[in-house]
């Protein structure tokens, strides 16, 4: 299975609660896999997706809107012949009104190019936003040559994907292309600050290990012993970290915490591999590093109870 499956199915698990996050996860599926069709003054629509689980994903999320929709297959004519997935809208009241919401359609039910700053307006809409783009049309490449892009139909909407992105400090660049452009990042720090924001946490994890054995093999002639141990438990050190503070954010424990101890959960989740006198930086005013290995020690504690 490719990385770009992997991630997919990662995405495709995450159900948010928030109406917020659904609308806007939604709206970045329409904007970057949907189609428009005008038939008799009636509008229709439909999504076209390269995953069953991406399917399911989209099907639950316009159920939670009270819409149906039909999932249809197809085998793709050119290439591989792979099997393709739509979902099937129909242009009823309650549809027209749900993607309206959603900054998909108009006020004269026109597809708009790209939704209104709204449906990003919180940092979970933000990320909700990513997660629908990449679902709908990402794709991840491993080292050697890491790559991550989003395609879409025209510039603006992929730098809507990038603006939404720097919001939380990733960068996206942006490329416009023949028939198409993409929003898209180079790097395994910033593909895995990318995924993170996303909630593809694991797979961040993994091409973060990946970098670090990456660099473990390069330098494999100057590196001791006790260097490659020192990057081994750093990399579990951070893997700990993020599952404890994965598990407070599904049991919405996060708000509870202070104010110091919930900046720094909420920047770790953002910058699963950043060291931690990077993430120190990052504090709001700067701490040490030892303050901020304190505070996670802290979070993982809180977890456990």
């Amino acid at each position: 299975m490719s990385l770009s499956e992997d991630v997919r199915n990662e995405l495709a698990a995450i159900a948010p609660e928030r109406a917020c996050d659904r609308q806007a996860e939604l709206s970045a599926l329409f904007h970057a896999a949907g189609r428009w069709h005008m038939r008799a003054g009636r509008v229709s629509l439909h999504l076209d997706v390269s995953s069953s689980a991406v399917a399911r994903r989209a099907f639950s999320l316009l159920r939670s809107f009270a819409v149906d929709s039909e999932i249809r297959t197809y085998r793709r004519r050119a290439f591989d012949r792979a099997t393709r997935y739509q979902l099937h809208v129909a242009g009823t009241p309650r549809t027209v009104a749900v993607l309206k919401e959603c900054g998909v359609l108009g006020v004269r039910l026109q597809p708009l190019v790209r939704p209104p700053k709204r449906l990003v307006g919180r940092a979970c809409c933000r990320g909700a936003y990513l997660r629908g783009s990449l679902l709908a049309a990402g794709s991840v490449s491993a080292p050697p040559s890491p790559h991550l892009e989003v395609r879409t139909e025209t510039r603006e909407a992929a730098e809507f994907v990038a603006e939404a992105a720097a919001q939380e400090d990733v960068a996206l660049a942006v490329l416009e292309r023949r028939d198409h452009a993409v929003a898209y990042a180079k790097g395994l720090d910033r593909i895995a600050e990318a995924l993170a924001l996303a909630g593809a946490s694991d797979a961040a994890l993994e091409l973060d290990e990946r970098a670090v054995m990456g660099e473990t093999k390069a330098g494999a002639n100057r590196l001791t012993n006790a260097d490659q141990a020192n990057l081994v438990r750093t990399s579990r050190a951070a893997h700990t970290q993020l599952e404890a503070l994965r598990r407070l954010e599904r049991e919405h424990r996060l708000d509870e915490l202070s104010p110091r101890l919930r900046e720094t959960a909420e920047l770790r989740l953002r910058h699963p591999s950043l060291p931690l006198r990077e993430l120190a930086l990052k504090c709001q005013p700067a701490a040490s590093k030892a303050t901020v290995h304190r505070r996670l020690q802290k979070l993982i504690r809180i977890a456990e109870t």
